[in-house]
């Protein structure tokens, strides 16, 4: 299911954590922060974009633990 969003609406949004662009991933139904050090994924539900910080997710590699 793609993410069905009108082009001017996603142009003018921006992350709300660190106010980064947005790439589309239609394949998860996401929108992911373009940030590099943010890097979070906030879900489209009915192509309505949930832009609430607590329902992102950490797309970010867990950090390597040392012994």
């Amino acid at each position: 299911m793609a993410v069905n969003l009108d082009p001017d609406l996603l142009s003018i949004l921006v992350c709300p954590k660190c106010r980064s662009e947005f790439r589309v991933d239609n394949e998860a139904n996401e929108l992911i922060c373009t940030n590099a050090a943010c890097a979070l994924a906030y879900p489209v539900r009915d192509d309505i974009p949930v832009l609430l910080i607590d329902e992102a997710r950490d797309t970010r590699e867990p950090a390597a633990t040392e012994n």
